[in-house]
This record gives C-alpha cells, sequence and structure tokens, in this order.
C-alpha cells in the first residue's frame, strides 16, 4: 500500500514566524528516506502554509509521486498545469477553516469541478477528488470524469466506539463501490499511528495520505523515522 505523505505543517512552522526553516523540501526529502511512496502539498488560496516556490522546488527536486491539492479554482488549475505535479487532488476550501472539514460538495460545485477535472486531465495529470464516505459522491465522482477518488476519514478518525465503527463501515463500503466501478481509491485525513491500521486493512485501497501525525512525530524522532514506521504500520495491517 502506498503512503503519501503530507509537509504543509512544516511550512506551517516555519510560516508562523516568516523564516526560511523548517523547509518542506528538506521533510519531504526524509520522507522519501523513511519509505515515502508519494509527497503531498497543498497549495491553499491563502498561502497560509506552502507556498509557490515550495511546489516548484519540491516538483524539481523529488523523483516519486507529488499529489497537489488544491481548490478547483482558474488559478490553482493553472499552476497545476504549469508546474504538472504526477496527480492533483481536488478538494474544498473555506478561509475560516483550520484544515479541510469535509469532502467535495459534488452537487453544488459540479460544473466547475467537471471543467477542472477535463482540464487538467487532458494534460496528462489524473485527478482524484477528495470526498465523502457515500456511496453518492462516489458515483458522481466516476460520472465526473476523475480517475480517483481519496476517501475521507476525519469522521471516523474523529469518533468513538460504536460510532467510530459505523464510521469504519461507511468507508469500507464507499471503497468497495469505488472500486465495483472502475475507480482507484485511496483515503485519508485524520489518520494516525492507532487509527491507521484499520483502514489500511480494507482491500483494495491504493494509497493512504497522512500528514499532520506524521510530521507530530516527527518532532520527537526525526522525519525519516517516522515516516518508517508509519510504513511499516500499514504494510502489516494490509497484509492481514
Amino acid at each position: 500500500m502506498l503512503l503519501g505523505v503530507n509537509v504543509d505543517h512544516v511550512a506551517t512552522v516555519r510560516e508562523a514566524r516568516k523564516e526560511t526553516e523548517p523547509d518542506p523540501l528538506i521533510a519531504a526529502e526524509l520522507a522519501i528516506r523513511g519509505g515515502a511512496d508519494g509527497i503531498t502539498v497543498h497549495l491553499r488560496e491563502d498561502r497560509r502554509h506552502i507556498q509557490d516556490r515550495d511546489l516548484r522546488v519540491i516538483r524539481k527536486k523529488i523523483a516519486i509521486e507529488l499529489n497537489l491539492e488544491m481548490a478547483a479554482t482558474n488559478e490553482m488549475v493553472g499552476i497545476a498545469l504549469k508546474t504538472r505535479p504526477d496527480m492533483v487532488t481536488l478538494v474544498p476550501e473555506k478561509r475560516a477553516e483550520l484544515t479541510t472539514e469535509g469532502g467535495l460538495n459534488l452537487s453544488r460545485n459540479r460544473r466547475k469541478i467537471q471543467r477542472a477535472i477535463e482540464t487538467i486531465q487532458a494534460k496528462g495529470i489524473p485527478v482524484s477528488l477528495f470526498i465523502n464516505p457515500s456511496i453518492a459522491d462516489v458515483n458522481n465522482s466516476k460520472e465526473l470524469g476523475a480517475q480517483m477518488v481519496e476517501i475521507h476519514t476525519g469522521l471516523y478518525a474523529n469518533a468513538k466506539g460504536r460510532k467510530q465503527s459505523e464510521e469504519l463501515r461507511r468507508v469500507k463500503v464507499a471503497v468497495k463501490r469505488g472500486l465495483d466501478i472502475g475507480l482507484l481509491v485511496n483515503a485519508g485525513h485524520g489518520l494516525n499511528y492507532t487509527n491507521a491500521k484499520k483502514i489500511a486493512s480494507i482491500k483494495g485501497l491504493r494509497g493512504l495520505y497522512i500528514g499532520h501525525s506524521i510530521v507530530s512525530k516527527s518532532i520527537y524522532l526525526g522525519m525519516e523515522k517516522a515516516v518508517s514506521e508509519m510504513k511499516n504500520l500499514i504494510n502489516a495491517a494490509a497484509r492481514r
């Protein structure tokens, strides 16, 4: 199973002081040494963490999959076409949110999302949609022409007890539906060294995309060891 490591919050620390360090590129390189299969950066419209230069430099320097998370805006589509990441994940954005709060609203923003998908994929860059664990959203993703989806695991990650079991079931059902209709299926958001195991054990998942928990642990262990521990954990769960 692939592990995509999101290095946004390395940039969050840097931007808190508007300094030059810590550097997301160095974090990405260490993550690769730890076993990361891909690097994710989210270039937000308000540039609260990752900056345009970070994206350019990371695109130039790393040889593994670069996943650009972005809103489906004309500005971001233009940046994606110029930078040419290995894949684009379209995500919702709200200026006031601390982090992405849920999946895309595919009904309300259908035409805008479809135009972004068509434009980006016409240049040979596959598009993934960040969606809630919903059969309707999976079906809509296929109809819109996306090649991949990333199932939002935030509700599962934040739930406890029976509620978490219910949310896990919803994720499993969404994954199965995606696979059944020919989508590549990923998962991510809120996953950590405890709750990632049950998600990693879901058969057919292409990969997990994890950021905050790995960056947090890297403060204590270093990025390379933090990534290595997560990679070993999800591989063990996936083999069960």
